[in-house]
């Protein structure tokens, strides 16, 4: 028989237990609309690596999710916050080929060094993103119609730039190398000789940087009186993703290590999501997505919040569309087929919602990287293009009726 000594350490042990049960619960049933896409994440990666007994979560297979995600992903960051002010933008899939093109065809006619085409194409794409928000801004003509207008546009300058050979073939090897190299590695003795060292430095970097960024977050907020999670459901949170982190960053030191498009795709979120939680800009553009008119009447200039997102979709649709054609080392005629709807896709199973206002450009990774797991996972287990349409709306149309489904329980 247990002694009343034991009996108590058992009851308090329990008693911790259920609190630290509620804790979790109450955490997550407060968070689900930022936890909810991790969850799917979560689950899609499982199944496909149960079953394709473990081929689906290998370094070489990951290493390659990554690399396909970039260019959805930086549309997808930008499509973010198109959507954050109630606008939708249509246009940045062909618009992400043609500059493709126009890169393509400014290294191989023009010889243009690949250090002025980057910068061309970029200027390009964020004067094409101002025409599309002098048209929404200044025009008021509603956003659907004016890109949907530049979607047809683009489309036929693609066709235009390529009817002559239909495929133009990138040959610059440092231009290719975005869409296709890796960083280099660090020499340190024969320690850790399989691995690529500078990966795991940088992983271990940003797991520190992470840390100390959450702690300060949680001291100021403790020190304004602002709501925070509990202390064991914070630290829970801050090994959850120390692990989920080092673990990705060993399994792609353990092939080739990051490649030079992740590392871009790592660059813009980070400004982006710094931008947009951290400076006055961010700001406004979330008060705009809340209420235009209260916005308005508060000083807030619309007109040129909406100017400079669509000049920021049209940048980053040049930086997909330089992304996706170093990849490809060509441009082709179907180039940035459907790229607009699969960062649509992105940006809304990352958690922005369709009445706007809300939404995290980090969301719009975990959505791109949701989007290409379900479709290299589909493809390696042989599943027909026709069904992966079908899965990909299905897991859309989830995430809408998510998204409405927590915005009416708040009321």
């Amino acid at each position: 028989m247990l002694s009343s000594q034991n009996l108590q350490k058992v009851w308090q042990s329990d008693n911790r237990l259920i609190v630290f049960l509620r804790n979790v619960q109450k955490t997550v049933q407060g968070n689900i609309r930022e936890y909810g896409m991790f969850i799917a994440l979560f689950v899609i990666m499982a199944y496909f690596s149960i079953e394709t007994d473990g081929l689906f979560i290998s370094s070489r297979n990951l290493s390659n999710l990554f690399n396909q995600t970039g260019y959805i992903a930086v549309l997808g960051v930008g499509m973010t916050l198109v959507i954050v002010i109630r606008h939708i933008d249509l246009s940045v899939g062909f618009l992400s080929g043609f500059l493709g093109a126009i890169a393509a065809i400014a290294l191989r006619d023009w010889d243009l060094p690949v250090y002025l085409v980057i910068p061309l194409v970029l200027a390009l794409g964020s004067l094409a993103g101002l025409f599309s928000g002098f048209l929404v801004a200044q025009m008021k003509i509603p956003a659907f119609v004016a890109t949907l207008a530049g979607f047809l546009a683009y489309r036929g300058g693609i066709l235009l730039l390529t009817e002559s050979t239909g495929t133009i073939i990138i040959s610059d090897d440092v231009y290719n190398a975005i869409g296709n190299g890796y960083i280099p590695d660090i020499s340190m003795g024969g320690f850790l000789p399989e691995m690529h060292k500078l990966t795991l430095l940088i992983g271990l970097i940003g797991i520190i940087f992470y840390f100390i960024g959450q702690i300060n977050d949680r001291r100021k907020k403790l020190a304004y009186n602002f709501e925070v999670v509990s202390l064991d459901m914070f630290i829970l949170r801050l090994v959850f993703v120390a692990a989920l982190v080092g673990w990705v960053f060993w399994q792609l030191a353990a092939f080739n290590g990051l490649s030079w498009t992740v590392v871009i795709v790592m660059a813009v979120v980070l400004i982006y999501d710094f931008v947009s939680n951290r400076t006055v800009l961010g700001r406004h553009i979330y008060a705009v997505g809340g209420n235009p008119e209260a916005a308005e009447l508060s000083g807030i200039n619309v007109k040129r919040i909406t100017y400079i997102v669509f000049a920021s979709m049209g940048m980053l649709s040049g930086l997909s569309g330089i992304l996706f054609s170093s990849r490809l080392q060509s441009a082709t005629t179907t180039a940035g087929t459907l790229f607009e709807l699969d960062a649509i896709a992105a940006a809304y199973i990352g958690g922005v919602s369709a009445a706007g206002g809300i939404g995290k450009v980090t969301g719009a990774l975990v959505g791109a990287l949701v989007i290409i797991s379900l479709t290299s996972g589909m493809n390696l287990m042989g599943i027909g293009i026709a069904s992966q349409y079908v899965v990909r709306g299905a897991v859309l149309a989830a995430a809408v009726i998510f998204d409405v489904a927590t915005r009416n329980r708040r009321g």
